[in-house]
């Protein structure tokens, strides 16, 4: 077990170090900030005396060295447009959006695979079409539709629930104030949508699937209660494949949240990191990145771990 962890942790080293330099080219290649930077009337003294203060006038090479170097000891450098660290920045914008994927991603779960195990066991049923319907649905309709339509329902027409911000914040989250609920129904209803959708349907296949294996045909014939069978040996071997797209799904809401956090004028990493390119600060888009890359990376490690408890197999 031991063995295989450190295994894991080395490839994911690999990944992120793999990251750091596709991103870091990248933005190296995007054009010169400096311009964006000075007034229209800066002469070229002024462009290059810019360049060489934010170490612009070195090769890649040795920039992407000095980067290496400060990461390791935990700077990422400061922003060209806040003259702030970039870290510190994105950091102070990071709770918001997790925040928002965080309680997405519990309530997709939470309905989503009772609901699935529900329509698999009786999937000509009345109840199951119904579910199915409104999965599929839910699968189909863009997300910044989906924003809209509350926006339109609960803040206009209803005038119940705030149409943006974040409203009352507690011990960095909205979650533990009523003002704090009001602004965060709407935009995880927003993200959920999607994403229980997809669990729901992932767990109905894959217990459908199941279900019609002979070992469970066999533990029914011995008399084994129907909710063991199906809570136990069914779903148990279903969350394989359900633990590897909830992971995934889960990286992806935070990194994609963007479109939520501007329909909702949500204070998160969204319009952060779309000012930052267009600015071309790159300190900014560098951490914001690599920070998105690293819980890309943990959730995947975190996914393979868990695998070896779902089914120890894995371990061999």
């Amino acid at each position: 077990m031991t063995k295989y962890i450190l295994n894991r942790l080395f490839h994911s080293a690999l990944v992120m170090l793999t990251i750091s330099f596709i991103v870091f080219f990248i933005m190296f290649k995007a054009g010169d900030p400096v311009e964006l930077m000075l007034p229209p009337d800066a002469t070229q003294q002024d462009v290059v005396d810019m360049r060489a203060a934010l170490g612009l006038d070195k090769s890649f090479i040795v920039q992407y060295q000095k980067f290496l170097l400060n990461v390791s000891k935990g700077n990422l450098g400061n922003s060209f447009i806040y003259g702030q660290p970039a870290l510190d920045i994105v950091f102070e914008r990071m709770p918001a959006t997790m925040e928002l994927a965080v309680i997405a991603m519990i309530l997709s779960i939470i309905i989503g695979i009772p609901l699935g195990i529900i329509s698999s066991i009786k999937p000509n049923s009345i109840m199951s079409r119904i579910i199915m319907f409104f999965s599929l649905t839910g699968i189909s309709v863009p997300v910044f539709w989906t924003g809209m339509i509350l926006v339109l329902i609960f803040s206009v027409i209803l005038g119940v629930l705030p149409s943006s911000g974040r409203g009352e914040v507690y011990l960095f989250t909205s979650a533990f104030t009523w003002d704090g609920i009001k602004h965060l129904i709407m935009p995880v209803l927003t993200l959920s949508v999607f994403q229980l959708a997809l669990i729901l349907r992932l767990t109905r296949t894959g217990m459908m699937e199941v279900l019609m294996q002979d070992y469970i045909k066999l533990a029914a014939a011995k008399g084994v209660p129907r909710k063991v069978i199906v809570y136990y040996h069914a779903l148990k071997n279903t969350l394989i494949p359900l633990i590897t797209i909830i992971g995934i799904q889960f990286g992806q809401l935070v990194a994609f949240t963007i479109v939520t956090e501007t329909i909702f004028a949500w204070p998160g990493t969204g319009k952060l990191i779309i000012d930052s390119i267009q600015n071309l600060d790159r300190p900014i888009v560098v951490a914001y990145l690599l920070v998105i890359s690293f819980i890309f990376v943990a959730i995947n490690f975190f996914v393979d771990v868990l695998y070896t408890f779902v089914d120890p197999r894995v371990r061999v």
